[in-house]
């Protein structure tokens, strides 16, 4: 998939790390979506993981009964990567800047993007780069909703569809050296008025793909 550089195009076009520069200790998804996700987790990731969670924050959505053999972050806030404990890790990195990572060749078992691909300038880049560090036949999880920080999503993610989201990174990460495994579309519901009513709330989209370091 070849993206043009209208495409690529944010309408705030500022520096991120200026956007970025203000931690922010919210949970930018809803109790429903996070609860969805770390159940997802827990069906894929296994102890002796060495995890890379990738545009994180202060939290991670990982199963709080599993421990792993090693979790690394990345983002673009160091107050709030300091602030995750579950992090072993962790570096700050602008990937619409440069895409090269600070990680060994097939050093992980499990990479993980939440809320996050939606402001990837260059995601090409950044799932080849992926395909390096993550080992043959290993995942990478993509996740998100229908929420973002508009100003900062590429024109591709804001003027597309959610069924154009999807075939937009599976295309994407196909042409990248990966393989899709699953794709998840789900509605999730929050419960109201002390339970007794249940609402909609943010729709569940992942991605799960495999690397096919044959491919590559």
């Amino acid at each position: 998939m070849k993206l043009s550089s209208q495409d690529r195009l944010k309408t705030d076009i500022s520096d991120d790390k200026l956007f970025y520069q203000q931690a922010r200790y919210v949970h930018h998804l809803s109790a429903s979506f996070r609860d969805r996700l770390t159940n997802l987790y827990s069906d894929y990731l296994c102890n002796h993981h060495i995890i890379l969670d990738l545009m994180s924050s202060w939290v991670s959505h990982l199963p709080n009964n599993k421990k792993y053999k090693k979790v690394i972050g990345h983002g673009m806030n160091e107050s709030e990567l300091s602030a995750n404990n579950r992090l072993h890790s962790y570096w700050v990195q602008n990937f619409n800047k440069t895409q090269n990572m600070p990680i060994e060749d097939s050093s992980v078992d499990v990479a993980l993007i939440v809320a996050g691909w939606q402001y990837l300038q260059y995601p090409e880049k950044v799932t080849l780069e992926l395909s390096r560090i993550v080992k043959s036949d290993s995942l990478l999880i993509i996740s998100f909703t229908n929420r973002a920080f508009w100003t900062k999503s590429p024109n591709i993610w804001t003027y597309s569809s959610e069924a154009k989201r999807i075939d937009y990174v599976t295309g994407v990460l196909t042409a990248n050296g990966w393989r899709i495994d699953k794709i998840l579309c789900e509605k999730t519901y929050e419960k109201q008025l002390f339970g007794f009513k249940i609402s909609e709330s943010d729709p569940f989209y992942s991605v799960i793909a495999r690397n096919d370091k044959s491919n590559n």
